[in-house]
């Protein structure tokens, strides 16, 4: 039993992995799959519409799915197309997320009136959504750092709700349910045989028409969030992008239709008149027209929209995880079945990481590390790296518990990370260099990822030695050999990451060095891992000690990497985050407890692992 449960356990996890690697299929006779493939420019962004929904949701409400109120599930893509084309459906949807008390008190809302005691629909809002307005105008004049919860939730609330009115707005009208039968009779009025001058026609029916949508035109072009519309030459030109209303409003003066935005308004039809042949018929329409004009851009949009689906991420997650669980159960029963299959587990996470990590990599054309999000992804893949090193060498499931916490850590840190939108984002300018990105950037993440692997290590040293009589010598000194010689690759990284960073530094802004506090946390990060290789050459720290100076270092990774960022000055920094700030304080506080437990004089160690120098 205890042979055969590592082979059978690995290869049902490969054929779970492998489902989930499927290309999504369609619950309904609506192509709403290839839908979510069509291409749309957002933020300076070609993405596919399947990324649209699903960050849009993720801003909104934190998740991905749509529950209605009556408990039917929508898919991405579904909820898109009724926030899009069914406003009036769309808007009993409850997607909005509040947990505030006191926001929920300005909506008149109690959380029972909620899906999950915690989200709305844009109706249950829609009351009160001026004073809303109000109040985060009143917050927007109050500094990031001093804004109370509050004032925080209610200036996300209304972005939310701006994000969401601007998705509305962007492929018909608010309110126009004749929209689409105007839209039919547009082409004739517009280039009928009465039309004069610029294309405004005598009839004065016509020219009501075209004079009323032209209003709306200008409505959508102005406050609509998807710029869906191509040039119908030279179509990678994403300057020339433009919106259903401007690509309309443009008709209505030229003449000439595109025929991009007359598919839109189609499948807008198609999708409220609920005709699915004609609905289909104009998805694949439209991406026979986009891919004949730029199919390398159609291929990325596929692939994308792919990798959404499949969340490969979120898989690797869960299996860090159970392999972290499967190691710790290792250390008390069948320490080689459970520590086979741990690794196994750490080895196929960190394949479909990879999978992921090289899949945003050719979407963007960038090296793997470009903002906070791929930096966290980044951290976990490297940390794991080496701890299936470790595993590979030592053999005793610390290698693999270490990857389950930093693994499922990072990961988790990232998905937080991501619902801010779009993770891969346009570049900030001062950052669009591949070779500063691929050298400077990836070595001094690699930097973070052994120093925080260090001092997970030690953190497993320290609880093995407190809570269980696990901790034998032979095991001790094993977990010292790693936390030294992680600390050992995190110092040179470190250091050389620094130094390219000075390099791209003055390349950029003529000087090397400038105080800058993101250039002071890479310093603090080498002169401590410098302390611990110190401390341990110099005999002043054992085995113990050791642990505890690799624990802080904890400490020091998290204010280098997250805190400099958030302090609202120099030139590294990326915006004061509330919550992720006390998240900071939340682990600094964890650390130094546990800093403390480990510093309990040694004959209280020796109760549970006499060994323990």
């Amino acid at each position: 039993m205890k042979t055969r449960f590592a082979p059978l356990a690995l290869l049902l996890t490969a054929v779970a992995v492998a489902i989930t690697l499927r290309a999504p299929r369609n619950t309904s006779e609506y192509d709403t799959t290839g839908f979510g493939r069509l291409p749309t420019l957002v933020n300076g962004r070609v993405k596919p519409l399947d990324t649209v929904a699903r960050t849009s949701l993720l801003v909104l409400q934190g998740r991905q799915r749509v529950t209605t109120f009556e408990g039917r599930t929508l898919s991405p893509g579904e909820w898109l197309l009724d926030a899009l084309y069914r406003p009036e459906l769309a808007n009993t949807y409850p997607v909005f997320e509040i947990v505030h008390p006191d926001i929920l008190a300005l909506f008149d809302l109690r959380t029972d009136q909620g899906a999950g005691g915690k989200r709305f629909s844009a109706a249950q809002l829609s009351p009160k959504l001026a004073e809303l307005d109000r109040q985060a105008k009143l917050a927007d004049e109050v500094e990031n750092a001093q804004r109370t919860t509050f004032q925080n939730g209610v200036i996300q609330l209304r972005d939310a709700v701006v994000l969401y009115q601007r998705l509305q707005q962007s492929l018909m009208p608010a309110g126009d349910e004749k929209y689409f039968d105007q839209i039919a009779k547009l082409p004739a009025a517009v280039a009928g045989p009465k039309a004069t001058g610029m294309h405004r026609p005598a009839d004065p029916e016509a020219a009501k028409l075209v004079l009323d949508l032209s209003r709306e035109f200008s409505v959508m072009d102005t406050d609509g969030y998807l710029r869906p519309v191509p040039p119908e030459t030279q179509m990678t030109d994403v300057s020339r992008w433009n919106t259903e209303g401007g690509s309309l409003d443009a008709a209505v003066a030229s003449g000439h239709f595109n025929p991009a935005a007359l598919t839109f308004a189609e499948l807008g039809r198609a999708w409220r008149d609920r005709q699915p042949e004609a609905f289909n018929h104009a998805v694949a329409s439209h991406r026979t027209s986009v891919e004949a004009g730029m199919p390398t851009l159609m291929q990325k949009c596929d692939v994308e929209a792919r990798f959404n689906s499949a969340q490969p991420f979120y898989t690797s997650m869960l299996l860090y995880v159970l392999a972290f669980i499967l190691a710790v159960i290792s250390w008390l029963k069948w320490p080689d079945a459970l520590g086979a299959t741990g690794f196994g587990l750490v080895a196929i996470a960190f394949v479909v990481a990879t999978a992921g990590i090289g899949a945003r990599m050719w979407l963007e054309a960038r090296p793997p590390v470009t903002n906070l999000y791929s930096s966290a992804l980044f951290v976990g893949w490297g940390a794991a790296a080496l701890c299936l090193v470790l595993e590979w060498i030592y053999r005793n499931a610390i290698g693999t518990a270490a990857a389950g916490l930093v693994g499922f850590a990072s990961l988790l840190i990232a998905h937080h990370l991501s619902m801010g939108g779009d993770t891969l984002e346009m570049m900030r300018a001062v950052l669009d260099s591949n070779f500063w990105l691929a050298t400077h950037v990836v070595t001094i993440t690699v930097g973070y990822a052994a120093t925080f692997l260090a001092g997970f290590l030690a953190l497993i040293y320290v609880f093995r030695g407190l809570l269980t009589r696990s901790l034998d010598p032979k095991t001790a000194d094993a977990l010292t050999r790693m936390i030294y010689g992680v600390v050992c690759f995190a110092t040179f990284f470190s250091l050389v990451g620094t130094v390219l960073g000075g390099i791209w530094a003055d390349q950029s802004w003529g000087r090397f060095w400038g105080w800058d506090p993101k250039e002071n946390g890479a310093l603090i990060l080498v002169l401590w891992n410098s302390i611990i290789l110190h401390a341990r050459w110099g005999g002043l720290v054992k085995q113990r000690g050791l642990a505890v100076l690799a624990i802080c270092g904890n400490i020091v990774t998290a204010w280098s990497w997250f805190g400099v960022n958030m302090l609202g000055v120099g030139l590294h920094s990326y915006g004061f985050m509330n919550s992720a700030f006390w998240y900071l304080v939340a682990f600094v506080i964890t650390q130094l407890a546990v800093v403390v437990v480990a510093s309990v004089p040694l004959a209280k160690w020796r109760s549970f692992a006499p060994s323990v120098r």
